[in-house]
């Protein structure tokens, strides 16, 4: 591999969709100058902000949080605290929350755990046994409604006045992709690094514009610990289809899901006014944001018969 890009060492990596090489030490000064540009391009933070980071031990929000906190060790006004949400799944859940915990611990930083029985009384496992019985949705897509109200319940009551997330490059075009396929038009207005509203914590991507397998290398080469392990769950996913053709096009014309997120963002603004059209409402169940009567976790719940109201 020929030289760093940036200065006289060895290159470690080659990163095809930008052409540059770097080195070890440049390819995490790369990274962090990035999520850096990112969180200053879109006024993410203020210097006096409590912020929550969404910890779930896997590679990407555990590079999030060691980025974040050398971060904010130039902003001693503002305050950093991870939230970890325990969906309940046996066998791979505890390994990950045990993790989380450890990353925190290191940082010197407060982790708060909430669990999907502590909130829904019921445990990830438990919604996928029952929407079996009754032929219902995939595991994450059941996962993904639940967890992301369980954030937003869980940062309010730590007082966070930002939530940030570790969702990467990848998760954005393959979520694009994914409400083009399924017509959710709501949903793709609400794709965007920023998202703010009068009845949720403003939540933040500071990771958005990271391709995951940099998280990833990022991690290994500042020996940071996260769970490698995939969730049992994800191989029903249809989300993992997509992921596997992103990252064949990826392969084929490095540079594709930059390509996709950059025409994403000029196409936003039209989406985003017809969802603003719809405005929110507040759920008739449990008083979160929702677009409709009802939020989408409390629905999937009524649905399955595990709601108890």
């Amino acid at each position: 591999m020929a030289g760093c890009s940036t200065c006289d060492r060895e290159a470690v990596i080659l990163l095809k969709h930008s052409g540059q090489s770097f080195c070890k030490r440049c390819f995490a000064r790369s990274v962090e100058k990035r999520v850096q540009n990112t969180i200053s391009k879109y006024n993410m933070f203020t210097p006096t902000d409590r912020i929550a980071v969404a910890v779930s031990g896997g590679k990407d929000s555990v590079s999030l949080l060691h980025i974040l906190r050398k971060i904010e060790t130039s902003f001693p006004k503002s305050e950093l605290l991870a939230i970890t949400i325990d969906e309940g799944i046996a066998g791979y859940r505890d390994e990950a929350v045990q993790i989380a915990a450890e990353n925190c611990k290191k940082l010197g930083i407060e982790h708060i755990v909430h669990s999907f029985k502590e909130l829904y009384d019921y445990d990830l496992d438990d919604v996928v046994e029952a929407a079996e019985d009754k032929g219902g949705l995939s595991a994450c897509t059941y996962c993904g409604v639940l967890r992301r109200k369980a954030l937003n319940v869980a940062a309010k009551r730590v007082g966070a006045e930002k939530l940030a997330t570790a969702h990467t490059l990848d998760d954005e075009t393959q979520t694009i992709l994914l409400n083009l396929l399924q017509g959710n038009v709501a949903w793709l207005a609400h794709m965007e690094p920023v998202l703010e509203g009068e009845r949720f914590v403003r939540r933040v991507k500071p990771l958005c514009e990271v391709p995951e397998a940099e998280t990833a290398f990022y991690a290994f080469l500042k020996k940071v610990e996260f769970q490698s392990s995939t969730c049992p769950y994800m191989r029903s996913s249809t989300r993992n289809d997509v992921r596997a053709f992103l990252n064949g096009l990826e392969t084929k014309q490095p540079g594709t899901k930059f390509a996709i997120y950059r025409s994403f963002e000029r196409i936003h603004p039209s989406v985003r006014a017809l969802a603003d059209s719809i405005g929110l409402k507040e759920c008739n169940v449990c008083g979160e944001p929702t677009a409709g009567q009802t939020c989408r976790a409390c629905q999937v719940l009524l649905e399955l018969g595990m709601l108890n109201r």
